[in-house]
């Protein structure tokens, strides 16, 4: 392998703002602040605004467009017929 020509990867610790959830994996992102875990290891921190634990996909509380008081049947009762001819 050549020299001075791959990106430094790395194990870093990813942050949830919104709820604080972190997990630690490998990445060549590039940060500037650092974290110590609790079993003591320094690692290089790197923030998101949303992953797996906070995202309305994944939690379960994302709506469903057809759950929203009739507005979905309103347009489809007055459009639809327009639109099969």
């Amino acid at each position: 392998m050549k020299k001075g020509i791959h990106p430094n990867y790395r194990e870093i610790c990813f942050q949830d703002m919104s709820n604080g959830f972190k997990f630690v994996t490998r990445s060549c992102a590039s940060t500037k602040e650092m974290i110590t875990l609790e079993d003591g290891r320094e690692l290089p921190l790197y923030k998101l605004d949303t992953t797996s634990e906070s995202h309305p996909f994944y939690t379960g509380t994302q709506k469903s467009v057809d759950n929203m008081g009739g507005r979905v049947e309103r347009f489809r009762n007055r459009f639809g017929k327009t639109a099969a001819k």
